[in-house]
């Protein structure tokens, strides 16, 4: 009965000694080699939200899914693709949410004239207000 605790008991303990953690992506953490092509990776990457923090943009996040990010953006870049090329990618990937740079898509469009809206909204409320306060003064006064 021992031996078969002991057993299980290393069997079950098995994975706590697995190694979970994968290899750096190889542009993880390194910067390419010239520097126009890294000023541009660079700038792409500021406006790509990391998947894993969701407040923090790839360029400033440690997760490793925003590694793989950084590492795939770059190589891309080496490769001679367009930074809007590569935002369109991550974009039709991971949907609009991942990018920083909001899209003018007509479906969005209320969105955007919303606030506009409700700020002419609430003025009118406020200067029918303060017309009907004058014009009571005027009729007590």
């Amino acid at each position: 009965m021992t031996r078969l605790l002991l057993f299980l008991t290393l069997v079950m303990a098995q994975p706590l000694v697995a190694q979970t953690a994968l290899p750096p992506a190889p542009y993880a953490d390194r910067q390419l080699d010239d520097p126009a092509q890294e000023k541009k990776a660079h700038e792409l990457m500021l406006t790509i939200r990391c998947l894993t923090c969701q407040s923090q943009s790839i360029a400033d996040s440690n997760a490793s899914m925003a590694a793989d990010l950084r590492s795939q953006i770059r190589e891309r870049i080496a490769a001679g693709e367009d930074p809007e090329a590569i935002r369109a990618w991550l974009v039709e990937r991971y949907g609009d949410w991942v990018s920083y740079a909001p899209t003018t898509a007509p479906i969005l469009w209320p969105l955007w004239a919303a606030p506009a809206l409700l700020l002419l909204g609430g003025g009118a409320l406020a200067a029918a207000r303060v017309r009907r306060r004058h014009s009571s003064k005027r009729k007590a006064g």
